[in-house]
């Protein structure tokens, strides 16, 4: 199933410090992070300098509102956070982070893009270009295996 194309009033723009507050409430009231998966966002915080040291990019409606982020961490050619909020879900404003993630990345000189997802995100993931390499066991405060997947920049842009 393709993924929906999002609406026209959406933007992407670099973070601020002072999105540090808004990025945070969205990763800790995802309800893609409940139950079992809740330890993972408790008391789960995005800093102003986190974001000024990297790339993270918000999708902001016309009046301003958040409704996804992504960090690309350059450094490690890794997707670090990735986040729709729940009542904006299916409006494709994840595949429009991800395609501009993509974008940065070639534009960075990145040959491809790890990311260790979320369980239940693998699938968007996936259907973003991503092919999976691997699993990432247990470890520390995470309980559960999670899939690697990775991005190749190296195909054309019509890939992602």
């Amino acid at each position: 199933m393709p993924l929906p194309t999002p609406p026209r009033d959406i933007t992407l723009r670099r973070a601020t410090a002072a999105d540090s507050r808004r990025l945070t409430r969205l990763v800790r009231t995802s309800g893609a992070y409940t139950g079992e998966y809740a330890s993972m966002v408790d008391g789960y915080q995005v800093g102003a300098a986190y974001i000024e040291h990297h790339p993270v990019h918000v999708a902001v409606d016309a009046d301003g509102l958040v409704l996804g982020f992504y960090a690309l961490l350059l450094d490690e050619a890794e997707l670090d956070l990735a986040f729709v909020a729940d009542h904006a879900q299916g409006l494709g404003i994840g595949r429009m982070l991800m395609t501009h993630m993509i974008a940065e990345g070639r534009a960075a000189g990145l040959d491809a893009i790890r990311v260790v997802a979320h369980p239940p995100a693998e699938e968007f993931y996936l259907r973003t270009g991503a092919r999976r390499t691997g699993t990432v066991r247990p470890a520390g405060h995470i309980h559960w295996a999670r899939p690697e997947l990775h991005w190749d920049l190296t195909a054309t842009a019509d890939a992602a």
